[in-house]
C-alpha cells in the first residue's frame, strides 16, 4: 500500500529488449527488402498418388543441403536455401520413398505424389489409405512412454557429483543479407558499403548473414546432491562485441541466456524464448502430440529408430520433430533430438526455430549432452529484413568426481564470476574454445565503422534513451539527464508540471553518486525538488543501482503526494498517466528526509534499513482537521523501517534510474517489512506501527498458459492519521497498471488491515486457436481478477477518536463490509497487431458507491512472443 521502493520497482518483460534491438536492425535495413534476395525457394503440397489426399508430416529433403522439413497437416512445405542442390527426396510412413531431380530457381512450385505401400512396424501395419490416428496400440506412443519411464536410469543428475565445462556462444545476425551488384547495390549497402566485407553463410540455413552481435562464455559447472542438492556455475571468461554495446553489459548477458535457455527434453515443459512448450516427453504428450515411427537411420555407428512427433493442433505451443533412439538399448537411449515449430504456431515475429541436441554415453552408460544448438529466425513485420539468432553450447570434460574446490558450494548465489572475467587474453579463448575464428573481432571492427555513419549513430542514441530513460552527456558521460518521460506532466493541484533532473555516473566517481530533480507547477506556483547522495561500498561500472547494491543513501524530497495513487511500477509524474477518467484533488505536499542502508546478497536476499522523517503538509484541497475543529497545516512522522526481500533465481535487467525489469518469470518473490514511529520522538504526535508482507509468482499451466499471482497483506497496530493508513491503489488512467484497481476511486476505502490479491491468466489462445478468424489473427485471451478484503478498526475511526484527523469530505470514504471484499474482473484480447492488449474491466462489488466507476475499456502496450 505504501510507495514502492527499489525492491518493489520490479517490472515484467517478455520480448521488449529483443524488440528494441531488432527495431534498430529493421530501421537501418528497411529499404533493403525492396528487392527480394535471389535465393532458392521450393514449395508445394505432397499428395497420395492413389487418393489425391495431402500427406501430412512427410519429410521433404533437399539432397546436398542438409535442409528439410515436415509437411503440415495439409501436406504443405516451404523451404528456402542458398545452398546448391539437384534433387528432392520425399518420404513418409506407409509410402515409398522417392527422389526427383529439380533445377534450383528463385521460386520452384513442386507438388510431388508418393505411392502408398503396406509397411510393417512392430505390431502395426500401415495400410494404403488415409490415416486414422490412434494413440492406443501405437508402438510409437509406447516407445515415447518407455523413454519417459526410464529417463532417470542414465541421467547424470542422479549421480552424487556431476561436473563439466561449457562453452556457450550467442550470435545475432542480419539474415538473408542482400548486397545487390556493383551497378545496383542494395539500399543498406549504399548506407554501409563496408558491410560487403562482413558477409558470412549460416551453417544451418545456408543463407547469407552479417553478424551484428557476438557473445561467448566459458564456464565450469558443478553439481552435488550430498549433503543437499546444490549447483554452481563458475564463469571463467566472457567476451562480447556488437550493436548492443550501449546496453548494460551484465543485464544483457542474463537476458540472452534466459531467452535462449538450454532445453531439457526430459522435462514436462520446455522454455523457449520465454514461452512454455509442451515437451514431447511430457506426461500429457500422448494427448498433445501425434507420434509415428518413421524410419531407422545410423548415427555415429548406432542404429536408431526415428520417432517423429507433431502437435495435434499446430497453433498450440508444441514442436514438430524427431527423437533418434538406440534400437539395441532396452531403456531407449536418445542419441539425438531435432525440434522445430509448426508453421502456423501462435508465436509473434518468429519465422522458424531449429533445435539440435546430441547425446553420448559415458563409460558407465550415463547420458551426457555434448552439444545443444538453437537457431531462431525472426521478423518484426512481413517484408522487412529478418534476424538470425543462434545459440550453440558445447559440453566437455564430463566427470562424476567431487569438486576440486568444495568451498564453492558455500558461496552465495548459483553463478560465481571470477575476477577480470571480461579481460581475458586471446590465448585464453584459444585454449578453452574450439572456435578459433575471428568472429568477435570482425563484429567489433564492423560496429566501429557503423558508428561513423550518422544514421546509425543517432539511431543508437534514440534507442538508448527509449530503453534507459536517460540522456548521456558524452561518450564517457559523467552526468545523465532524465528520466525524459517525466519532463512534462499534469495534475489537478499543480496544473502543468515541468521537471528536469539527472544523476552522476561512475565515470565521475565510482562509489559516490548524486541524483536529483527540480519541478515547477504552473497552477500552484511552487517548486518541488529531490536530492540524493549515495555512497556505495563496492565499485560501480556506470550507475549506482547496479547489482548487488551495498550502499548508504541520504535523500531529501519536497513534492506532491497523491493519496491512494502510489504507482509501484512507474514514476508518479509520468506524462502518460496525466490522461485520467476523473479529476483528482486528493493531493497533499510532503517533505521527506531519509537515511537508508541497503545490502543485496548474491542469492537475491536483500535487506534495507531506513530512518525517515516525513512532514505531511495540507494543500488547498486536502486539510488536516481534527475532531475538535482544529486545523493543522502539517504533521510530522519520524520512523524506522526494516525491509526484507528474497527472490531465489530471479534475473532482471537493470535500468540506470534504479528500476529493474524482470527477465525470467519463474522466480518466487517474498517481501516483509515493518515500520515503527514512537510517539513523542522528533515531533511525532502519533505512534505508528505497520507490518506488510507479500508473495508473488508465475504458475505455468503447460499447454494452457500461465497465471501471474500476487497476494499481500498488512496491518496497522496503532492509531494514526489517515494518510498513514492502508489505502488501496486506485488507477485513474486508461492504461492497465499492476497492483492497482482500475475501477476504484482514490481513498474510496481506507483500512488499517487488508489482504489483497491479483491474478492474471494468460491463456495463449487456448480458446481462440480453435476459432478460424481469431486464430488467423493470432489473438490471445487474458483474464484478470483482483480484489481486497479490508477493515478499519475502531481505534482508527475519526468519528470515535477526535484526536485523529477527519477523512476529507471530497474523498467520499466508504466502509468496507467484513463479509464483502472489493473485487473487479476483466476479460482481455491480447496480441492485437502483436503489440496491444485491450481489456474490459467490470467492478463486481460496491457498484452503488458514490461516483463509482462500474466498468470500462483499458489499454496496455504488451509485446511478447
Amino acid at each position: 500500500m505504501r510507495k514502492g521502493t527499489i525492491f518493489s520497482q520490479t517490472m515484467k518483460i517478455r520480448f521488449h529488449h529483443i524488440l528494441l534491438v531488432t527495431i534498430l536492425l529493421s530501421w537501418l535495413g528497411a529499404h533493403a527488402a525492396v528487392r527480394p534476395f535471389a535465393s532458392s525457394r521450393i514449395h508445394g503440397v505432397v499428395t497420395d498418388s492413389v487418393t489425391g489426399e495431402p500427406v501430412e508430416f512427410a519429410t521433404v529433403f533437399l539432397i546436398g543441403t542438409g535442409r528439410g522439413e515436415l509437411t503440415d497437416e495439409k501436406g504443405r512445405f516451404d523451404i528456402h536455401t542458398n545452398l546448391s542442390f539437384d534433387s528432392v527426396e520425399v518420404s513418409a510412413m506407409g509410402y515409398n520413398t522417392r527422389r526427383w531431380g529439380v533445377i534450383p530457381q528463385s521460386d520452384v512450385m513442386f507438388s510431388p505424389m508418393i505411392s502408398p505401400i503396406g509397411v510393417s512396424l512392430g505390431e502395426v501395419v500401415v495400410k494404403p489409405k488415409k490415416e486414422k490416428y490412434s494413440k492406443r496400440n501405437n508402438p510409437a506412443v509406447d516407445m515415447m512412454r518407455r523413454i519417459r519411464r526410464d529417463r532417470d536410469l542414465h541421467s547424470p543428475l542422479e549421480k552424487e557429483n556431476y561436473n563439466y565445462r561449457k562453452h556457450e556462444a550467442i550470435s545475432w545476425a542480419y539474415n538473408e543479407f542482400q548486397t545487390g551488384d556493383s551497378l545496383h547495390p542494395s539500399a543498406l549497402v549504399k548506407q554501409f558499403p563496408f558491410l560487403r566485407g562482413y558477409v558470412d553463410t549460416s551453417e544451418v540455413t545456408g543463407k547469407p548473414i552479417v553478424n551484428l552481435i557476438k557473445r561467448d562464455k566459458i564456464s565450469d559447472f558443478y553439481r552435488r546432491t550430498v549433503p543437499s542438492t546444490s549447483e554452481k556455475e563458475v564463469v571463467l571468461g566472457l567476451r562480447n562485441a556488437g550493436i548492443d554495446g550501449f546496453l548494460d553489459e551484465e543485464s544483457m548477458q542474463r537476458f540472452y541466456e534466459d531467452v535462449m535457455r538450454e532445453i531439457d527434453i526430459y522435462a514436462n515443459d520446455v522454455t523457449v524464448l520465454q514461452n512454455r512448450f509442451v515437451s514431447p516427453l511430457s506426461a500429457i504428450a500422448p494427448d498433445f502430440y501425434k507420434f509415428y515411427l518413421t524410419d531407422t537411420i545410423t548415427i555415429d555407428s548406432l542404429r536408431c529408430a526415428e520417432l517423429t512427433f507433431v502437435p495435434r493442433n499446430p497453433l498450440n505451443k508444441g514442436f514438430t520433430g524427431r527423437l533418434y533412439v538406440d534400437i539395441n538399448d532396452s531403456t531407449r537411449f536418445i542419441n539425438r533430438v531435432l525440434l522445430h515449430v509448426p508453421r502456423d504456431i501462435n508465436l509473434n515475429f518468429i519465422d522458424a526455430i531449429y533445435v539440435t541436441q546430441d547425446f553420448a554415453r559415458a563409460p558407465d552408460s550415463t547420458r551426457i549432452k555434448t552439444r545443444d544448438d538453437m537457431v531462431v529466425e525472426a521478423r518484426l513485420v512481413p517484408g522487412t529484413p529478418s534476424i538470425y539468432v543462434r545459440r550453440t553450447t558445447d559440453y566437455s570434460d564430463h566427470n562424476f568426481e567431487p569438486a576440486t574446490d568444495p568451498s564453492i558450494f558455500e558461496r552465495l548465489g548459483r553463478d560465481i564470476t571470477v575476477t577480470d572475467v571480461y579481460n581475458r587474453e586471446d590465448a585464453f579463448w584459444t585454449d578453452f574454445s574450439s572456435d578459433t575464428s575471428d568472429a568477435t573481432a570482425r563484429v567489433d571492427s564492423m560496429v566501429m565503422q557503423m558508428k561513423r555513419v550518422p544514421l546509425y549513430y543517432w539511431s543508437e542514441k534514440i534507442l538508448k534513451i527509449l530503453i534507459g530513460g536517460y540522456i548521456s552527456t558524452g561518450s564517457k558521460s559523467k552526468f545523465d539527464y532524465g528520466p525524459v518521460l517525466s519532463t512534462v506532466s499534469y495534475n489537478d493541484l499543480e496544473g502543468l508540471r515541468l521537471r528536469a533532473g539527472g544523476m552522476t555516473t561512475a565515470n565521475l566517481l565510482r562509489r559516490l553518486f548524486l541524483q536529483g530533480y527540480g519541478a515547477y507547477g504552473f497552477k500552484d506556483r511552487k517548486w518541488k525538488y529531490n536530492g540524493v547522495l549515495e555512497y556505495s561500498f563496492n565499485d560501480k561500472k556506470y550507475h549506482r543501482s547496479e547489482f548487488p547494491i551495498h550502499s548508504l543513501r541520504l535523500s531529501h524530497l519536497y513534492d506532491v503526494d497523491k493519496l491512494g495513487q502510489h504507482y509501484l511500477f512507474t514514476s508518479p509524474d509520468n506524462g502518460i498517466l496525466s490522461i485520467s477518467r476523473i479529476s483528482d484533488k486528493l493531493i497533499t505536499y510532503h517533505r521527506v528526509s531519509a537515511l537508508e542502508y541497503t545490502l543485496e546478497l548474491r542469492n537475491n536476499f536483500s535487506t534495507k534499513l531506513k530512518l525517515q522523517h516525513e512532514r505531511q503538509e495540507a494543500s488547498r484541497y486536502i486539510g488536516f482537521t481534527d475532531g475538535y475543529g482544529n486545523r493543522h497545516s502539517h504533521y510530522n512522522m519520524s520512523s524506522a523501517t526494516v525491509e526484507l526481500r528474497f527472490a531465489p533465481g530471479e534475473k532482471f535487467y537493470q535500468q540506470p534510474g534504479g528500476a529493474r525489469k524482470c527477465i525470467n518469470f519463474d522466480a518466487p518473490v517474498f517481501t516483509l517489512s515493518h515500520t515503527v514511529a514512537p510517539r513523542g520522538i522528533l515531533g511525532n504526535r502519533y505512534t505508528y506501527n505497520v507490518t506488510e508482507a507479500s508473495f508473488q509468482k508465475r504458475f505455468w499451466l503447460s499447454a494452457f498458459g500461465a497465471i501471474d499471482a500476487k497476494i499481500k497483506g498488512g496491518h496497522v497496530w496503532s492509531s494514526v492519521p489517515f494518510p498513514n493508513l492502508l489505502i488501496p491503489n486506485a488507477n485513474l488512467s486508461y492504461t492497465l497498471q499492476p497492483e492497482s484497481f482500475t475501477c476504484l476511486n482514490p481513498m474510496e476505502f481506507i483500512n488499517d488491515s487488508y489482504v489483497q490479491w491479483g491474478m492474471t491468466y494468460w491463456a495463449n489462445g487456448v480458446i481462440f486457436n480453435y476459432i478460424p478468424l481469431l486464430k488467423k489473427l493470432k489473438l490471445r485471451e487474458s483474464i484478470m481478477f483482483n480484489g481486497i478484503f479490508g477493515h478499519l478498526s475502531r481505534r482508527n475511526d475519526p468519528s470515535l477518536h477526535p484526536e485523529l484527523f477527519g477523512f476529507p469530505a471530497e474523498a467520499n470514504v466508504q466502509r468496507m463490509r467484513s463479509n464483502l471484499p472489493y473485487m473487479e474482473a476483466a476479460f482481455g484480447v491480447d496480441n492485437i497487431l502483436n503489440l496491444f492488449r485491450v481489456d474490459y474491466v467490470w467492478r463486481l462489488t460496491y457498484r452503488n458507491n458514490p461516483g463509482a466507476c462500474k466498468g470500462g475499456i483499458r489499454f496496455a502496450l504488451h509485446i511478447s512472443l
